[in-house]
């Protein structure tokens, strides 16, 4: 994670394909930008279309079982298999996209280098995988059992009793939330951020017992320990250590309120 990044460098240091690959994309960058959009696009498509077959294959159903029915009932029989279907797509993509972010070994790892690297294309894919469920379903399902299991499923470490009412989030895989934290609506988690021409991927830890507020932003790096709370609409900045028990609020983030002391919480128990 030490050392200088040369940011105009047109070669790779890696071996092999991998290497040639990589020298390839940042000396036809905008060209390989987009050749590399084609296969995102056509997994899309391809998750798209098996989370879609079972409503359609309902609709088709429903379609020929009312073929004699009058036009009216006909059509409310057609809207509530479209509707069901629409369901049937998000359950069944809950368990897909994890399949495929399994398959193409999407899950991350701290990683700090040019945005033109073999590393950034996976975590390119990870997260359009993770935006692919977020952006057609995901915000019926949150909070809820289910959204635990899908993001669990993409490598998220969640401990017993998190409350997680939010789908702003990107990298799962490299994000742990202890057990009983509770994190507020819409609040952002991000397991990376952009700095001097870098894409810097680093883990987010939140521990036991938290409370991240309404709209509140977690950027890469940041560490929260057990017991803290940050207030709504809060940003913690990269790499920042929250102590136990501490409150933080603010843009950015800063220490409102630090633990209390052994002693003083005897007291006021």
């Amino acid at each position: 994670m030490s050392g200088r990044i040369d940011l105009d460098s047109t070669s790779s240091k890696q071996q092999g394909l991998r290497g040639l690959f990589e020298t390839a994309l940042r000396r036809f960058k905008v060209a390989l930008h987009i050749l590399i959009l084609a296969p995102v696009y056509l997994i899309a498509s391809v998750l798209l279309g098996f989370c879609l077959t079972p409503g359609i294959t309902l609709f088709r159903a429903i379609n020929v079982l009312t073929s004699d029915w009058s036009p009216l009932l006909q059509n409310f029989a057609l809207g509530v298999s479209l509707a069901a279907g629409y369901f049937m797509y998000a359950f069944t993509m809950i368990f897909a996209v994890p399949a495929a972010n399994f398959l193409i070994r999407g899950n991350l790892q701290e990683w700090r280098g040019p945005y033109y690297s073999t590393e950034t294309v996976k975590w390119y894919l990870h997260n359009g995988l993770t935006y692919l469920a977020r952006f057609t379903f995901l915000e019926f399902v949150t909070p809820t059992p289910l959204s635990l299991l899908f993001y669990q499923m993409m490598g998220m470490k969640l401990g017993k009793g998190v409350a997680l009412n939010t789908t702003w989030i990107s990298d799962p895989s490299l994000i742990s939330i202890g057990a009983k934290t509770t994190i507020g609506g819409s609040v952002t988690i991000v397991a990376h951020y952009g700095q001097g021409g870098l894409l810097i991927i680093s883990p987010v830890e939140i521990g036991q017992n938290c409370t991240v507020g309404l709209k509140a932003t977690i950027m890469g790096g940041a560490k929260i320990g057990d017991g803290a709370k940050i207030l709504p609409h809060s940003v913690v900045m990269p790499k920042m250590v929250i102590g136990p028990g501490e409150t933080w609020g603010g843009v950015p983030a800063q220490l409102i309120r630090a633990a209390k002391a052994p002693d003083q919480v005897r007291s006021a128990a």
